[in-house]
C-alpha cells in the first residue's frame, strides 16, 4: 500500500504503546499523516515527528466523528484506556471509556468513514477456572476484574462487527508490557517497568506483586512489531476476530529482580503485596500464541536477558536528561 493512502488515528497517543507506535508509524506513513490523540495539553505531547498532536476527550462522539470525516482518517489505532489497577477504582468510568468509544469506531467502521480497526485486549480476559500456564486461544473466558470484563465485551462486539457487517477489526491480547520511553500507566504488570527506574534512581525496589508470581510480558519493541505485523496480514490470512493471543515471555519479580541483580549487583528487592496481587492471581502464568504464529508470522525478538539489558541501558540515558 502507498503511504500516501493511509491517513491514522492513534488514540491514547501519550500512552505506553502510544508514544512509540505514533513514531513507528510517523516512520513508515510519514509524520502529516499521522494524528495522535490524547488528554493533555499540547505542550505535553509527543514529538513533533511522530505526527499532528490533537487534545481530545475519546467518549466524545461527534467531536471524533467530525476529526476522521476532516481529516480522511483510513486507519484507527484506538489504544485509549482504562488499566486493571485504575479501573478497580471507578467501574463505571472503566465501562464509559474502555467499551463506549469501541463501539463508536466500530460503527464508524460499519458505515465505510474509515477502513480498517486496531483495538487492544488484554490477558485479562481470561480469569479463574483455566489452566494456568500455556493458555491456549480458545478457552473460556471468565474475566474477574473490570477491565477483564470490559476487555471481554470488545472482543465480542469486534467479532459481532466483524461476521455481521464485515467490518476489518484487528486485535491482540497484550501481556504486561515493558517500555522505558513512557510511564507505567497504573496497570498490575506495571511492577515490570517501576522496578527499573527505581532500580536507577534509589537501588532498591518494593514490589507490589509476590517473588514468585509469574506473569506473561513483552518488551514494547515486539509489541509494537507485532501490531504492525497483525494490522499488515492480508485479511483473508486471519482466523482469530475476536483477539490473538500474544505471549511474549514468562517470568516472576524476583526472577526479573534477579536479572537486574546481573547488571547492577548492588540492586535489592523487597514485597508489600497490594490489592494488584489477587488481579495477578486471576491471570495466566503463560500463554500460548501459535494461532498468531501461524496466521500471520508472530516473532519476537526479545527474551529478559537481552529486554533488561536494554531497559537499563537506554532509561539512565532518559533519567540523566531529566
Amino acid at each position: 500500500m502507498e503511504s500516501h493512502t493511509e491517513r491514522i488515528l492513534i488514540t491514547g497517543a501519550l500512552g505506553q504503546i502510544g508514544t512509540e507506535l505514533c513514531i513507528r508509524l510517523a516512520a513508515i506513513y510519514g509524520r502529516e499523516n499521522i494524528f495522535g490523540l490524547g488528554l493533555e495539553d499540547e505542550s505535553k505531547a509527543v514529538d513533533s515527528a511522530a505526527g499532528t498532536y490533537v487534545k481530545m476527550d475519546v467518549t466524545d462522539s461527534a467531536s471524533i466523528e467530525k476529526f476522521v470525516t476532516e481529516n480522511k482518517i483510513t486507519t484507527v489505532y484506538h489504544l485509549a484506556s482504562l488499566l486493571s489497577g485504575t479501573s478497580e477504582k471507578n467501574p463505571p468510568l472503566a465501562w464509559r471509556i474502555n467499551v463506549d468509544p469501541l463501539i463508536h469506531f466500530l460503527e464508524m467502521a460499519k458505515d465505510k468513514k474509515i477502513n480498517k480497526l486496531f483495538w487492544p485486549s488484554s490477558i485479562a480476559v481470561f480469569g479463574r477456572e483455566i489452566p494456568k500456564t500455556d493458555v491456549g486461544q480458545e478457552v473460556p473466558l471468565n474475566p474477574s476484574t473490570v477491565y477483564g470484563i470490559s476487555k471481554l465485551a470488545g472482543e465480542k462486539w469486534c467479532e459481532y462487527y466483524h461476521n455481521k457487517y464485515g467490518v476489518d477489526v484487528r486485535s491482540i491480547r497484550y501481556p504486561g508490557l515493558i517500555s522505558w520511553k513512557a510511564p507505567a500507566g497504573g496497570g498490575t504488570t506495571d511492577y515490570a517497568v517501576e522496578i527499573f527506574y527505581k532500580a536507577i534512581e534509589d537501588g532498591k525496589y518494593t514490589s507490589f506483586i509476590k517473588e514468585d508470581t509469574a506473569m506473561p510480558m513483552l518488551y514494547m519493541d515486539d509489541a509494537i512489531n507485532a501490531t504492525l505485523q497483525l494490522m499488515d496480514a492480508p485479511a483473508e490470512q486471519l482466523s482469530v476476530r475476536t483477539s490473538y493471543n500474544l505471549g511474549g515471555m514468562s517470568f516472576t519479580p524476583a526472577e526479573l529482580a534477579a536479572e537486574i541483580k546481573n547488571e547492577m549487583p548492588t540492586f535489592e528487592i523487597s514485597y508489600e503485596p497490594d490489592f494488584r496481587q489477587a488481579i495477578a492471581d486471576s491471570w495466566p502464568a503463560s500463554i500460548d500464541d501459535a494461532v498468531a504464529k501461524k496466521d500471520w508470522g508472530l516473532k519476537y525478538d526479545f527474551d529478559i536477558a537481552s529486554m533488561t539489558k536494554d531497559m537499563l541501558e537506554n532509561l539512565k540515558k532518559k533519567l540523566a536528561k531529566a
